[in-house]
């Protein structure tokens, strides 16, 4: 089963360990360095299964290193997971002891992978790891580093927002709007403060309802949040949403949101494009954490060009959209394109 996922990756390394002390298993995929050292987040979850884990594990590096390419930033992509028995609580000794020795791991591999948070990790965590490695980003801003990039993620969809709804309804005034944001987590909430701040209807679902209470969105039933009319969904909770049983039952017009790897599978972009649902690619409209991280901790940005350059996801949009239409092909088909071709010209420079 491994080696038949690797024959599929086409990335370039798979670190793998055991850590029997902690009795985790701990993947790191590197998927391509061509544009710059691996870059990606650590995810911490029990997982059925340590292949449940690797298949985690590639797909999201691969879908990284697009992300990085598309952002035109100077990383490649990477990911990592922390496969672990239970998530360990914040502060505890054996959240230490696991962060600790993934530090380690991540330190053996030079900066070909530089880490950052993901699921169940952040700053503290990003902070515990610094003292063993130079190779992170996302520590707290109290230890040099830009903190949590979920701020950077919100404003990023909230312009892929803007974009989608230009090109679907004519007009990016998001007042006349309703969205339903699935998921109020992190990205999810400050994301919602932006639609109500420029007066969308904002509808929410999470499966922690205290979550919306505190948003000031209308609040939904989770199990309704894709079927629910809306004029655009933003998926902003697990992957996979948007698969052949989910498809048929959308509520929506059009979908951009922070989720990694919506799509299920490949075809489901073509059973989108079937339904006239128009597709922002995930992983554009949710640059804008990557986009913070690299430019607050390796480019020296400042908080205007911060603003300007996530501002920019709008354009990219615009430019996928448009070749996507004029090749007759899915937007994520088109944001591929683009992605691999600029993988590819680093390869051959």
């Amino acid at each position: 089963m491994l080696e038949e996922r690797l024959r599929g990756w086409g990335g370039e390394e798979l670190v793998v360990r055991f850590d029997e002390a902690t009795s985790t298993w701990m993947f790191i995929g590197v998927h391509s360095t061509a544009l710059g050292p691996a870059m990606g987040g650590t995810r911490m979850k029990p997982y059925p299964s340590p292949d449940d884990a690797v298949r985690d594990v590639l797909r999201l590096s691969e879908a990284m290193s697009r992300k990085q390419a598309v952002a035109g930033l100077p990383y490649g992509g990477g990911k990592a997971v922390l496969a672990v028995p239970v998530v360990p609580d914040r502060g505890s000794p054996e959240r230490a002891a696991v962060i600790g020795r993934y530090a380690e791991l991540v330190d053996s591999l030079h900066g070909t992978y530089v880490t950052a948070a993901d699921m169940n990790t952040g700053p503290a965590d990003m902070d515990a790891i610094g003292e063993r490695t130079p190779y992170v980003l996302g520590r707290s801003q109290t230890n040099g580093g830009a903190g949590d990039p979920g701020e950077g993620t919100a404003i990023g969809v909230f312009h892929a927002i803007r974009a989608t709804c230009r090109r679907a309804f004519g007009s990016d005034d998001l007042s006349a709007r309703t969205i339903v944001v699935q998921g109020a987590g992190s990205v999810g909430r400050r994301l919602i403060t932006e639609l109500l701040d420029v007066g969308a209807k904002v509808m929410a679902a999470d499966v922690d309802p205290a979550r919306v209470a505190a948003t000031g969105a209308i609040p939904i039933d989770a199990g309704a949040a894709l079927t629910t009319p809306c004029d655009l969904l933003a998926p902003c909770a697990t992957g996979g949403v948007l698969n052949e049983e989910t498809i048929p039952e959308l509520g929506c017009h059009a979908i951009a949101g922070a989720a990694n790897n919506q799509l299920a599978t490949p075809e489901d972009a073509t059973r989108l494009a079937a339904r006239d649902i128009l597709y922002a690619p995930d992983y554009v409209a949710n640059a804008g954490g990557v986009i913070w991280l690299a430019g607050y901790e390796t480019l020296g940005w400042d908080d205007a060009h911060m603003r300007a350059r996530l501002a920019g996801i709008e354009q990219t949009l615009e430019e996928i959209f448009a070749s996507a239409a004029d090749a007759g092909i899915t937007t994520a088909e088109a944001a591929d394109r683009v992605a691999l071709e600029r993988i590819a010209a680093a390869r051959r420079d």
